[in-house]
């Protein structure tokens, strides 16, 4: 806790990617973070809190938003709120708006620290703009260790994709899909909206990012010679994101799969098709990026 009070940065486990995490009410301690990411100002960044209690302090819920943290937090999902008139996030954290993102993370070191805390945490994802995010302590360590005062080794993370981000404003959107799909989402509060003009509310929408070195080639039957391969499904291959064919397990895998392919210096990281639903949603929303396109 000594770090976060002092304004330094931590690199912090969650179940979705390493963050790399500092006092969202210290604007110093943000920009900190935004210059170890290379991260452009106007992109938002989500505050992590130890609970519903603890979010009200920062956002304005209505009954939607307390139907979805009741049902989906401690977890993976972000909600986009109003702020509260003395919210203690940073305007620098908000990227200048009157909304801020909110989480529960499901880690049980994420929950410790955020517990002993007492405040929001910011802690986008611990690696460097645009690159892909990291899911082991290794990754999380080589892309911004440098710039850390503690770090903490929570393992690899169970789900290995960013969280599923909603904005409740008007009607509901999906700003960013994620682990906790859609249709788990439309079940609880009706259908979602497009992100539209509440886009720029959300982090990870940039239309390159989550980027290797190496050029991303998306729905590849097979390799070309010189390139590294991300097989789908049954076979024999390097880097498969899942033999059985599981989502779950693609999405667990995919970041680091694209880190280690990467390594490897290919001309290209070729990539197999991936069921666009459920959870597919989400893996072609990254891989759309790690492309440089998004549509």
């Amino acid at each position: 806790m000594g770090a976060l009070r002092a304004g330094r940065l931590i690199i912090l486990p969650t179940e979705t990617v390493y963050g790399l995490g500092g006092d969202a009410s210290d604007a110093d301690a943000v920009a900190a973070i935004f210059a170890a990411k290379g991260r452009p100002a106007f992109n938002p960044l989500i505050s992590h809190v130890a609970d519903l209690a603890a979010a009200e302090k920062i956002a304005l819920f209505d009954d939607r938003a307390r139907a979805l943290a009741e049902a989906f937090w401690p977890g993976p999902l972000t909600l986009v709120l109003p702020i509260t008139p003395d919210t203690p996030v940073c305007d620098l954290a908000r990227a200048g708006l009157d909304t801020v993102a909110v989480r529960a993370p499901a880690h049980p070191l994420a929950r410790a620290v955020l517990e002993r805390f007492g405040g929001p945490v910011v802690a986008p994802s611990a690696n460097r703009s645009g690159r892909p995010s990291p899911t082991t302590y290794a990754d999380a360590m080589e892309e911004t260790g440098e710039a850390v005062a503690a770090a903490l080794d929570g393992g690899p993370c169970e789900v290995g994709l960013e969280s599923t981000v909603i904005a409740l404003l008007d009607q509901p959107r999906l700003l960013r899909p994620g682990s906790v799909t859609r249709e788990e989402i439309e079940a609880v509060i009706g259908p979602l909206a497009e992100a539209e003009a509440d886009a720029k509310r959300s982090p990870g929408r940039l239309a390159r990012h989550y980027s290797p070195k190496a050029p991303v080639r998306l729905n590849a039957a097979a390799a070309e010679p010189g390139e590294a391969y991300l097989a789908f499904g049954p076979g024999e291959h390097r880097w498969n994101l899942s033999p059985a064919g599981d989502l779950r397990q693609a999405a667990a895998r995919l970041f680091a799969y694209l880190r280690e392919a990467d390594r490897t210096d290919p001309s290209a990281i070729a990539v197999a098709p991936i069921p666009n639903e459920g959870l597919g949603e989400a893996i072609n929303d990254r891989l759309k990026r790690a492309a440089g396109y998004v549509g």
